[in-house]
């Protein structure tokens, strides 16, 4: 587990309480953080990547966003497996290298996109239509995490890997407004369904939600609670929050990645290039909205 704050305690104790699995080390550059997660979960703690390398098979980079493409690298050159929380890299250039590097040493790269677990519950991506339109809204609380990249990589990116997996990849026409914060962008995918989304770190309250307009109806998400209102003939599982995916879709993303590292599975829940799909559109928006990567004041 390379990362010892709040998302890497989440992966830590989802590998921690799967069977046929041992958590064996805990790395962040904040050896006592290391050792506060490892040491409850039986693991050791490393504030050196090299040893911390040495003592894994495969490794979740969870650490701060901005620092992704340089450990995931390290852990691909060391020949281990990897699944890379969102976003895989701040730039297109490095995570199309990780994509690369992976593929060439024959090893899983896996991207922490589990919104996509939750979409498979559903049954939306067995839908027989493409969407007409995607409204997406993400909000959160004010807080001190993910301070190096802006709402687009923290946030908004959940929704636009969504969008993509449903509207289709290619070259997409972006209109975008906003700051490092909270920004609005305006999004027609290539095959032409339309895309309206927004993401907030300044909201009073938490909301993410999505309205998917088809030919044939509508289907309106609740992300939170979690629950959808469908209007179209699909057959979608209205008790899909009951299921494994739906009550931990990070478990499920994590079985899926260990599943195809071990070979049992064609692919993890989401690929490297799938990651490299959503961050080129999310940095597509930031540049629209003139903004970019790092702490602003």
């Amino acid at each position: 587990m390379a990362g010892a704050g709040v998302f890497g305690g989440f992966h830590a104790k989802k590998y921690a309480s799967l069977p046929d699995v041992e958590l064996a080390a805990v790395f962040d550059i904040h050896l006592d953080r290391a050792e506060a997660l490892a040491g409850p979960l039986g693991a050791r703690a490393f504030d050196a990547i090299e040893p911390f390398l040495e003592a894994v098979d495969v490794v979740t980079v969870a650490t701060p966003g901005a620092t992704h493409a340089a450990i995931a690298a390290r852990v691909i050159a060391a020949g281990k497996a990897a699944y890379v929380e969102k976003p895989l890299a701040d730039t297109l250039d490095e995570a199309r290298a990780l994509v690369a590097r992976a593929a060439t040493a024959g090893i899983a790269l896996a991207v922490g996109h589990q919104e996509r677990v939750v979409f498979a519950a559903m049954g939306l991506f067995d839908a027989p239509e493409r969407p007409l339109s995607v409204e997406a809204v993400r909000r959160g609380t004010p807080n001190e995490r993910n301070r190096d990249i802006s709402c687009v990589l923290d946030l908004m990116i959940h929704d636009l890997d969504l969008g993509l997996a449903l509207a289709g990849g290619g070259e997409a026409q972006v209109h975008a407004s906003g700051g490092f914060d909270e920004v609005r962008a305006e999004v027609r995918f290539a095959g032409g369904t339309t895309g309206r989304f927004e993401a907030s770190r300044q909201a009073a309250a938490r909301e993410r939600t999505m309205r998917l307009t088809y030919p044939s109806g509508v289907v309106e998400i609740d992300f939170l609670a979690p629950s959808f209102r469908n209007t179209t003939a699909f057959a979608l599982n209205p008790d899909f929050a009951e299921t494994p995916a739906g009550r931990d879709p990070l478990g499920v993303s994590v079985a899926q990645f260990l599943a195809a590292v071990r070979g049992e599975a064609d692919r993890p829940a989401v690929t490297g290039a799938e990651g490299v799909g959503a961050l080129g559109l999310a940095l597509q928006i930031e540049r629209a909205a003139g903004i970019g990567t790092g702490e602003q004041e």
